[in-house]
């Protein structure tokens, strides 16, 4: 059983233009006493990690500098990987068992912890995004959550190296849950487990096309671009930064 903790009192302790930066739910409204419609109040965010708090743990341009690097083919590199990151994604094979299939299935001139440190020291923070992200998190005022695509090693070297647990009380991440974005289920997952209103909820992401299925189970969506447009962005919802 998960036990998810009550919002007051608790603290958990880069610019192009795109069509749509921010999504408000129609449906449930409410009427203020001068009987104006208003959007529910935002109780909880939800919060992507990497392209937002963090560079991305392992994506294209990460593979590439391995690649010249390590001196690896890239073109067979990249197929295996395509093949192999989705079951590494969502928590079905191990680190050990993705570089097996991507690397080690023949000798090779570096180890593999050399490159498993390559692929950590990958990982950065975003200062400006995670300062408003501290401030959110330490107001008391919201529930504040991860729902993240990443692999379970590196998603555990993160949460440590990076002390997201000052920021997040719980995190849906693919590797844990099985399941990722842009799938409904993960979203779908964080809301039954925290018992959160989704009208009650906004969602912070980078790609559009993860912000898609929050909608459509009736949470609010922020595209993410920078910290600037974050905070503006953040004010609109009535979200104090």
């Amino acid at each position: 059983m998960i036990s998810i903790p009550s919002v007051a009192g608790e603290s958990p302790q880069n610019s192009a233009s795109f069509p749509v930066l921010l999504h408000r739910t129609v449906g449930p409204q409410q009427s203020n006493r001068s009987g104006e419609l208003r959007l529910a109040e935002i109780t909880t965010l939800f919060w992507d990690i990497g392209g937002v708090i963090l560079t991305n743990g392992w994506d294209r341009s990460s593979r590439k500098e391995a690649a010249a690097a390590f001196h690896l083919d890239w073109e067979e590199f990249q197929d295996r990987h395509d093949l192999s990151f989705p079951a590494f994604d969502s928590g079905q094979i191990t680190l050990n068992e993705y570089l097996d299939r991507t690397l080690f299935y023949r000798s090779r001139s570096f180890t593999r912890e050399e490159f498993v440190a390559f692929m950590f020291a990958q990982s950065k923070e975003y200062p400006e995004t995670r300062a408003i992200l501290d401030k959110v998190s330490r107001s008391g005022n919201y529930f504040v959550g991860a729902i993240n695509n990443e692999p379970f090693e590196l998603n555990e070297y993160r949460i440590e190296a990076f002390d997201l647990r000052r920021n997040f009380l719980v995190f849906f991440s693919s590797c844990y849950v099985r399941s990722r974005k842009p799938e409904e289920t993960i979203y779908r997952i964080a809301l039954e487990v925290t018992q959160r209103p989704a009208e009650k909820c906004l969602f912070i992401d980078d790609r559009p096309l993860n912000l898609e299925s929050p909608r459509r189970l009736g949470m609010n969506t922020i595209q993410h671009q920078n910290a600037d447009q974050l905070r503006s962005e953040l004010g609109k919802f009535g979200v104090e930064v």
